[in-house]
């Protein structure tokens, strides 16, 4: 997948694109059906299928600007995982415009004619059933619809997406996370809630927690990954899968418990203080990293956390020692948790069988 910081430059005499326009936080399945869909319409037309995107999300922008950062929405994916799961999904460009004053204040005849006809060349527009645009949201679809008719392209409006009755959106992921109902948030999303990034340097004090002997180093050694955003739509203590440290691209996920949040236990000379981090620490190593201190070569890599179940919100503790009590307390409740998802993982192959 092309990907264009700005506006997408089109070259004279080259085919236009099948656009869809939004914020696409999370790629849930409402978006995954709206992208099959522009996919579709694209190989049709011989075009390329393109999403145009926004960073900082639009309500961030409102809610700095008005001083007001309760209306910021909460982040579910950060863009490092929406661009990847929009490559999953099969689109060939994507562009993430800077949501800034300028196009905050655009008319949205202007940015009909000026962006979507002039720069993008559309042939094609997607959106969804309550989308708006331009200046104090005076653009809707029937205005887009009439546009089109004017300018020679075709508009189309995706309806409400839908499992098992419950409407699917990016609001209903963000609940169900805040919630911790992991499930909820699989089935919204059609695959298990996670992270990636590159696991950076922290303070290295996990390592010194429960270590075999002084200085040895190798207690709750943790990976390290840094969630972009502010606001997190999740946040707590998790049972986690980490992808990406087997010695092959489809090694098996390694079991775990993380922290995602802001580590209240911890000082303001804490390296990545005020800073949210997703904290891993796998209770399982690979054997070629755990024949050495486990954990150390993973720096610089890029590792996936899949998020499955919450085992509760983070905690302060009073001290160093409370702190090592209660994640031995997480690590025996995320292996209790694995030991039960083994148990019915074998109970259905059974059934299967019988």
């Amino acid at each position: 997948m092309k990907i264009f910081r700005g506006l997408r430059p089109r070259l004279p005499d080259t085919p236009g694109c099948a656009l869809t326009i939004g914020n696409f936080d999370g790629v849930h399945r409402g978006h995954q059906a709206m992208l099959a869909l522009l996919n579709n319409e694209a190989q049709h037309r011989g075009v390329p299928s393109c999403v145009m995107t926004f960073e900082p999300h639009p309500r961030d922008y409102f809610a700095a600007l008005h001083h007001k950062p309760e209306l910021a929405p909460a982040r579910i994916a950060t863009l490092r995982d929406k661009l990847q799961e929009l490559e999953r999904c099969g689109v060939d460009e994507c562009v993430v415009l800077p949501f800034n004053a300028r196009l905050a204040n655009q008319a949205p005849e202007a940015f009909i004619e000026d962006t979507l006809v002039r720069t993008f060349g559309v042939q094609y527009v997607l959106v969804g059933d309550d989308f708006r645009f331009g200046v104090k949201r005076a653009g809707d679809y029937a205005m887009l619809d009439a546009a089109g008719n004017r300018l020679g392209f075709d508009v189309a409006r995706m309806q409400s997406y839908e499992v098992h009755g419950l409407r699917v959106s990016s609001s209903a992921v963000r609940d169900a996370l805040g919630d911790g109902r992991m499930d909820d948030v699989a089935a919204l999303l059609g695959r298990p809630y996670s992270i990636s990034g590159h696991v950076v340097h922290g303070r290295k004090l996990g390592r010194q927690l429960a270590e075999s002997s002084p200085g040895r180093g190798d207690g709750f050694r943790t990976l390290n990954l840094r969630f972009s955003h502010w606001k997190p739509a999740a946040s707590g203590i998790f049972a986690v899968h980490v992808h990406g440290l087997g010695p092959l691209p489809d090694s098996p996920p390694l079991p775990g418990v993380a922290n995602l949040g802001v580590r209240p236990s911890l000082d303001p000379d804490d390296v990545n203080g005020g800073r949210v981090l997703l904290e891993t620490h796998c209770l399982e190593w690979p054997p070629e990293m755990a024949a050495r201190l486990p954990g150390e070569e993973a720096y610089g890599k890029i590792v996936r956390v899949e998020l499955l179940h919450k085992l509760h919100d983070e905690l302060k503790y009073d001290s160093l020692d409370a702190l090592t009590q209660g994640i031995a307390r997480d690590c025996d409740d995320a292996r209790a948790f694995f030991a039960s998802l083994h148990t019915q993982t074998h109970r259905q192959t059974t059934r299967d069988r019988i």
